[in-house]
């Protein structure tokens, strides 16, 4: 079946994706469309509040780092606009904090990429916790803890190694050391 093939049902769920990686977004969309969903997509926060004007999203995935903005306050303003609203964070910068809050301004889950059209279907689907979820049996380690910060950091500066040192508090030539041990993918 092409896409050319595919019929908007009135009735069919309506999805908003939010995501600044054309290629991502065009495959996820396809892939929505591919399963019966009515998708709207676009790619940078400021642009959800007139598609909000046209549509009414059931679901909406939205991901956590778009380009000059936080995908943080895409979700809570989509949650504001519809408390029922199904909404999945995606991240390639996944960390406890950024999970939390979004989780607290709305999000009904939180999926580190790479996450596929399964993934994100299922986390629609869960309205409660897993108490099953296993536990980790070892402590993290303090160089994972000081890895995870400084990723985080690098990602909230754009990979600006000397402002993510500023930040940090280290010389810019210690974090290139750092970061020459364990590449940042």
């Amino acid at each position: 079946m092409t896409d050319d093939n595919l019929i908007a049902d009135e009735d069919a769920p309506v999805l908003l994706i939010v995501e600044d990686d054309p290629s991502f977004g065009r495959a996820l969309k396809r892939s929505f469309e591919r399963r019966g969903y009515h998708v709207v997509s676009c790619d940078r926060a400021e642009a959800v509040p007139d598609l909000l004007t046209k549509e009414a999203p059931d679901f909406a995935v939205v991901d956590l780092k778009l380009a000059g903005a936080s995908g943080l306050e895409c979700v809570k303003m989509l949650h504001a606009h519809d408390p029922e609203m199904k909404i999945v964070v995606l991240t390639g910068f996944a960390s406890i904090a950024t999970a939390v809050e979004a989780i607290k301004l709305g999000a009904c889950h939180y999926l580190a990429k790479p996450s596929n059209t399964d993934d994100i279907e299922a986390a629609f689907g869960r309205t409660e916790g897993d108490s099953g979820v296993g536990l980790t049996t070892r402590a993290t380690s303090i160089k994972t803890l000081e890895w995870e910060r400084i990723h985080e950091t690098l990602a909230d500066t754009g990979f600006n190694v000397s402002e993510a040192a500023r930040r940090l508090g280290m010389h810019r030539r210690t974090l290139a050391r750092k970061l020459a041990k364990q590449r940042v993918s």
